[in-house]
């Protein structure tokens, strides 16, 4: 098995970018970062051992991204949310030679309350009205946010309906890193499934996880559900 994933940042001066190269230059880090990829970045400047693409950035960052990956045979983590047409069709482009993963969010946390969203919406089914609320610091643009969408595709994964526009509820205001929260409202009762990021050094040291992961995987489209069923599985030792 390989012993270091090395590791290419698109978006590397922005907030996330930045958390990244922080957490794999901790010395216990399983990644070493190889090439720091911005606006100022040429691509002559890209290095020929890349294992894994890692993009926090904008629709056309991602596309860079997706470029970069392939050209070096590479995986891609694609982080950003509030993709455009024109980036999402060049990362699903990518997992046709490359292994490629979507992930809005990269917590474990989040991965494990999404899962509990589909159950829950299963096993409550439409006697539980669901409301999902969001809440991040005002200079996030996109909103919902990517990880309520994945949260709302879960409930509707679990529920067989489709959870509409009006019962997901975003606030931009303060500092907040990012709260989610999925209420089950039903007679006499009310489940919520909460997550709460205290620091972006969760979301960082999850890319650098999740990018070890797919170090290596063939080509194709692989999910956090796959990721999470794997690392079940290693736990479990089920086949």
């Amino acid at each position: 098995m390989h012993t270091t994933t090395t590791i290419a940042v698109v978006g590397a001066s922005g907030r996330m970018g930045r958390a990244v190269l922080d957490a794999a230059r901790d010395p216990s880090s399983p990644c070493r970062a190889v090439l720091e990829v911005d606006a100022k970045t040429t691509d002559s400047q890209a290095v020929a051992a890349i294992d894994c693409v890692i993009d926090f950035s904008s629709s056309r960052g991602a596309i860079r991204a997706a470029h970069l990956a392939t050209d070096h045979g590479a995986a891609l983590l694609s982080c950003t949310t509030g993709l455009d047409d024109e980036a999402r069709g060049a990362v699903q482009e990518a997992a046709k030679k490359i292994c490629v993963m979507v992930a809005p969010n990269t917590s474990l946390g989040v991965a494990v309350a999404r899962r509990l969203c589909r159950d829950a919406a299963r096993l409550l089914g439409s006697e539980y009205a669901v409301d999902l609320i969001e809440h991040h610091h005002h200079r996030k643009i996109d909103a919902p946010s990517g990880t309520a969408l994945a949260l709302a595709d879960a409930v509707r994964d679990g529920s067989g309906i489709p959870l509409p526009p009006s019962r997901i509820h975003s606030i931009r205001s303060g500092d907040t890193i990012g709260a989610h929260s999925v209420q089950f409202a039903g007679p006499f009762e009310t489940i919520r499934i909460e997550h709460d990021a205290v620091s972006r050094q969760l979301f960082a040291v999850g890319a650098l996880r999740l990018a070890r992961w797919l170090h290596g995987r063939p080509a194709g489209l692989v999910t956090v559900d796959d990721w999470l069923d794997d690392r079940l599985r290693h736990q479990t030792g089920t086949p």
